[in-house]
């Protein structure tokens, strides 16, 4: 059966709206209508019917139309009650007249709305042109280049080639294209004209070529940034940048620079612009991958105490197989430590020879030898990572084969090895920058007596142990073994001890000593004591091993345990499956070495977490993620789908991984048969409360599977989301990446209540003041804390008021201008310039710097539409100027308070007994304390951060002004008098940081 056509031109989507089809019209009385809608032959005028109207007054002519908006940004959407159950991506407005009256519409689906408004788009640019697209698109960049491209491979220029040839062509130009799908093409276009003959015409290649390699999601955003061209120049793709990727300090070079390496016509090339095929490949390319590339190299603090990260940890290193039956097997360790792994295991036993060896203890058949073992782990131990290895050392020999064993590793470590005694007078642990390219040995230690040459110690057998405490002979005591002092020494800031509780822990427990966990303890103690699970993981060095019970080698889900602050959460690393999917993800950031620096509120010496809060987390700025599942490319069969042909069924499911308030998961719609383009087109929104804990993961499954459902999947951190439109690389199910297999997708973070990092963070959700959220600090019940606490409330109020106030206001401006909140500043400078514009194309506003604040006043009368907007950007102005010039005060008050509430930090407990508080009572103080403390610094920190957004705002809004050509006189002396105002906030601001200094 032939194709169905795709969207490749403006003269397609004009076609499509001439033949018309169904659109819902909404009211603002909330009716919804369904009406025909079609486009006048001669593209005068859009018509619709039935209607009640006569004819000639049921129709919109194109020079009336102001602007086309797409998706519910206009008052009847915003208001109708209707409104949550119209898909955002279907619907669209036309503004019209002097008073911008909106039609408001719904298609039936997301490409049908991007259709009109493409096609309505171009007609209203076009209006005062003549109309020469309807000759067809013989004459657009696109074509010129294909003629080219066809004339070099028509040898003998008889402008026909053999069907393989062209074939093989289009192969090279698109690799990703299957052979059958080019010959079912061209055998559609010559049936449609009733050609016998196999041989391909110029013509014929030039439209097979736009059908099959014209993605119709991409050609909608390609003519929504150019201005409804159908290719990008320089200030096009530098807008796109800026506005829509995030990018900063972009020039016109380097977006010439970008053209000339993507754009594949020599014309397109020379004369700076980009078409479709250029733009696709620039969009696929590694400079628009979902990852922040700064997360490619260590890019966090790494002199932090050890016990600060989260380390990359390997359970039973040897095997590749399940651990049940699976032999030992070096490859174990190589791809480990390749992956950045840096906690690694090594189970240790008697072998023939005085030679000892690594066996699994249910498969003594096949074994390594302990000095292949280290020769390969020091071959590789520092490929991935400089960071420092450790080596969790299950010691089962007897004790001449344990001298074997350290005779071998200081061989072949040498100064690797790190064996200086830790120092009683320091209370944490060193850092890995300290310790770079260091090898730790975790294991027991012997007394330090040196006389006590040997001694017993309990056996590391994590999984025999656990066997035993299961079995119903069980005494409750641990099996011992002998250790020699020269394998003691070996240990020295991994000592590994038994926990008891936290209470001694953490009253004798030394910063050197590690606990193992196995994940059932770890889960009854995260489920029964989260708080206390965080605050010992400040100090002390956690390992979770996974449940004896799993002898297939299934895997735990690490995220339980880094939401309790657990740094070594081993992961068996022959098993593939979603729970090492997110063991992979998290650990990509940072570099891939292996350390990743867990979220400030988990290792502040006094702040309050709890892992299994519900909630807003205190202190934090919870954010929104707004991501858009636009398309899928290349979608493989399951790999395990049996009976069934080639044609699959996706759907897209993205699930939240994080804190439990943030875990949540959404679907797609599903794309009946397709698996070369699916088009999705479908918006999701999340709210994360910890960010810095918080990973997203793509699945791609096929919703008619008979086997397997499994296509991809993808797990990022939050923290490494790049946002606007990406192409997000698929994995296979043990984790490769599938060439060519991507989703694409449109990203944005905003905030639901201020903060966030600049660029990435720096878009806004409204917040109204009804439903506006005070974090509450809480009663300790000793009076002389809780008055300095008390006085620190209105602070907190007016920071919070401060940035919600500034908040909204940008907000409001960006719903009149008819943008999503999702919509930076500049597109709402770039639609409101264009609002500005009188109709001999002058400026009815002037850019003026007052006090180094961009206001915009009017240069004579302006209609009530222009009052209106010009009204909600003046109150943005103002809530911004006041945030900037209070926010400094505020903090300093709230800083103050938190200043003097840790003064009381070490009496706490003394204090609490005198006033007769303990067990239960004295507990909850504490915890109350430490809540007031984190709520504290997290407001400042706030607020502190939203002062820098709104000073980045102001200059953001005076740079799009004078490029929207909003300045009086755009002379190079008002750009430099404007460049002097930009500067005058940043001298004035940074004069008062080194005066606080």
């Amino acid at each position: 059966m032939p194709s169905e056509k795709k969207i490749s031109s403006a003269s397609d989507c004009i076609s499509f709206m001439q033949a018309g089809c169904e659109l819902k019209k909404v009211r603002p009385n909330s009716r919804i209508y369904n009406r025909f809608f079609t486009l006048d032959t001669d593209l005068q005028a859009l018509r619709w019917e039935p209607s009640k109207k006569d004819l000639e007054k049921a129709k919109l002519d194109i020079s009336a139309i102001k602007e086309i908006r797409l998706g519910k940004n206009t008052e009847t959407f915003r208001n109708n009650g209707l409104a949550d159950q119209i898909c955002e991506d279907c619907a669209f407005s036309i503004l019209h007249g002097e008073n911008y009256e909106s039609l408001d519409l719904v298609a039936n689906s997301a490409d049908v709305a991007n259709i009109w408004v493409s096609g309505l788009r171009y007609l209203v640019s076009r209006s005062k042109q003549p109309l020469d697209f309807m000759e067809g698109n013989q004459n657009t960049p696109r074509f010129m280049w294909l003629k080219k491209v066809f004339e070099a491979a028509d040898i003998d220029g008889n402008g026909i080639m053999l069907e393989d040839t062209s074939v093989e062509l289009i192969k090279q130009l698109n690799p990703t294209l299957k052979e059958s799908k080019i010959r079912l093409k061209f055998k559609e276009i010559q049936k449609s004209k009733e050609k016998l003959t196999t041989r391909v015409t110029e013509e014929e290649f030039c439209e097979a070529f736009c059908e099959l390699c014209t993605r119709p999601e991409v050609y909608f955003l390609l003519v929504q940034i150019s201005k409804n061209k159908e290719y990008l120049d320089a200030n096009d793709l530098m807008l796109f940048l800026e506005a829509e990727q995030g990018v900063t300090h972009i020039t016109e070079d380097m977006c010439l620079d970008i053209i000339r390496r993507y754009e594949l016509s020599e014309e397109g090339r020379q004369k700076g612009f980009l078409a479709i095929d250029g733009f696709t490949q620039y969009l696929l390319s590694p400079e628009c991958d979902i990852f922040d590339p700064e997360q490619k190299k260590v890019a966090q603090d790494m002199t932090q105490p050890l016990s600060h990260y989260y380390i990359n940890a390997s359970h039973n290193t040897y095997l590749i197989e399940d651990q049940f039956r699976g032999p030992a097997d070096i490859n174990g360790y190589v791809r480990a430590l390749k992956m950045g792994c840096r906690s690694i295991e090594l189970d240790v036993n008697d072998g023939s020879d005085n030679e000892p060896i690594l066996c699994n203890r249910n498969n003594v058949t096949t074994h390594l030898s302990f000095r292949s073992v280290i020769e390969v782990i020091d071959k590789f131990a520092f490929v991935a990572s400089e960071y420092p290895l450790i080596l969790c050392l299950g010691n089962h020999c007897s004790l001449p084969q344990q001298k074997v064993m350290v005779q071998q590793m200081k061989k072949v470590f040498g100064s690797k090895l790190y064996t200086e005694a830790p120092l009683p007078s320091e209370s944490y642990l060193p850092s890995p920058e300290k310790l770079k390219r260091m090898i730790i040995v975790k294991g027991k230690q012997l007394p330090s007596d040196p006389e006590v040459l040997e001694g017993e110690v309990t056996d590391e057998d994590e999984e025999a142990e656990m066997s035993r405490r299961m079995s119903v002979d069980y005494n409750g005591e641990q099996k011992q073994i002998l250790l020699c002092r020269e394998l003691s020494d070996l240990v020295s800031i991994c000592k590994s001890v038994q926990y008891r509780d936290f209470e001694l822990s953490m009253k004798s427990q030394n910063y050197w000593e590690i606990c193992s966990f196995s994940e059932t303890e770890a889960s009854r103690i995260a489920n029964e004591y989260p708080e206390d699970f965080v605050n010992y993981n400040k100090k002390f060095l956690s390992r979770i091993y996974p449940s004896a019970m799993r002898i297939d080698s299934s895997n735990l889900n690490p995220q339980d345990f880094w939401n309790c602050g657990c740094q070594i959460v081993a992961m068996n690393f022959q098993t593939p499956g979603p729970m090492m999917d997110l063991h992979t993800g998290w650990f990509l950031q940072n570099g891939g070495c292996g350390y990743v620096l867990r979220p400030s509120i988990m290792r502040d010496e006094v702040s309050y977490f709890s892992a299994n809060t519900k909630g807003i987390v205190p202190g934090v700025s919870p954010l929104v993620l707004h991501i858009k599942i636009i398309s899928g490319q290349n979608f493989p069969k399951p790999k395990g789908a049996c009976a069934k042909g080639d044609v699959i069924d996706p759907y897209v499911c993205i699930e939240i991984h994080g804190i439990p308030a943030d875990c949540s998961e959404q679907r797609t719609k599903t794309v009946q048969q397709n698996s070369d383009n699916p088009i999705f087109d479908e918006t999701f929104e999340f709210q994360v409360n910890l960010p810095e804990l918080a990973m997203i993961r793509f699945v791609v499954l096929d919703d008619d599977y008979i086997g397997d459902e499994f296509i991809g999947q993808y797990t990022i951190p939050f923290e490494c989301l790049q946002p606007g439109y990406r192409h997000v690389p698929l994995r296979s199910f043990v984790g490769d990446i599938m060439e060519h297999v991507t989703l694409f997708v449109h990203i944005a973070i905003t905030n639901r209540s201020g903060g966030g990092k600049p660029q990435k963070r720096s878009l806004s959700v409204r917040m109204g003041k009804k439903v506006r959220e005070y974090t509450m600090l809480r009663n300790i019940g000793l009076k002389t804390i809780d008055d300095i606490f008390k006085i620190a409330v209105h602070p907190l109020r007016e920071a919070i008021d401060m940035r919600e106030n500034m908040q909204n206001a940008i907000v409001s401006v960006k719903e009149l201008c008819g943008l999503p909140p999702i919509a930076s500043l500049k597109q709402c400078l770039l639609t409101l310039s264009s609002r500005l514009i009188t109709s001999d194309n002058t400026p009815s506003v002037s850019l003026v710097m007052k006090d180094n604040f961009p206001h915009l006043e009017p240069l004579g009368a302006i209609p009530d539409v222009q009052k209106k907007m010009l009204a909600a950007y003046d109150l943005m102005i103002q809530e911004s100027r006041f945030l900037i010039e209070m926010a400094d005060t505020v903090q300093e008050k709230i800083v103050q308070c938190q200043k003097a509430g840790m003064e009381f930090h070490e009496e706490l407990h003394n204090l609490g007994a005198k006033e007769g508080l303990k067990g239960r009572k004295l507990n909850k103080a504490t915890e109350s304390f430490a809540w007031n403390i984190t709520v504290l610094k997290g407001q400042g920190d706030l607020l502190k951060n939203a002062k820098n957004e709104a000073i980045e705002n102001m200059k953001q809004i005076q740079l799009a002004c004078l490029s929207c050509g909003l300045s009086k006189a755009p002379s190079s002396g008002a750009e430099a008098k404007s460049k002097r105002s930009l500067e005058a906030i940043e001298e004035k601001e940074s004069s008062e940081d080194n005066g606080k200094l």
